[in-house]
């Protein structure tokens, strides 16, 4: 199975941004427990600050059995993000580590959740290790 997490915009700064919210544990070290959690599966990883980029990645995904992404601020606001999830045929799941229902109101407004399998919010990067086990029950 291979499965892609895409991580959006500021989440290169998990670890030392926002840590009352977001948590003090880098992607990158979480990654690493991540893959000897899931040794059969191949993760791969992408993160961008860029809204093209992001979307670039989400077409290139045919050959993946599930996306795992976090949009960050642009599931609020990218519409060209929820097309692009809508124009692939691979499954996306979309985290979030804080629960954006108990944040800002425009937090709770997120465009492209609609085109998302399904989203896990509030659970930390615990979310992230939730949505690769949902994708390997095969649901």
């Amino acid at each position: 199975m291979k499965i892609l997490i895409i991580n959006g915009p500021n989440l290169n700064k998990l670890g030392t941004r926002e840590t009352d919210i977001y948590g003090n544990q880098n992607f990158e070290h979480y990654l690493e427990d991540l893959k000897k959690e899931f040794e059969g599966v191949e993760l791969m990883y992408f993160q961008s600050n860029h809204e093209g980029e992001i979307i670039d990645q989400l077409h290139d995904t045919e050959s993946m059995d599930g996306v795992v992404m976090n949009p960050a601020g642009f599931s609020h606001t990218s519409v060209a993000i929820m097309d692009a999830m809508a124009a692939i045929d691979t499954p996306v799941i979309e985290v979030h580590i804080s629960n954006v229902y108990a944040r800002e109101e425009f937090r709770q407004k997120m465009v492209t959740a609609r085109n998302s399998k399904g989203v896990i919010s509030g659970l930390g990067l615990d979310g992230y290790r939730l949505a690769i086990h949902n994708f390997l029950k095969g649901n």
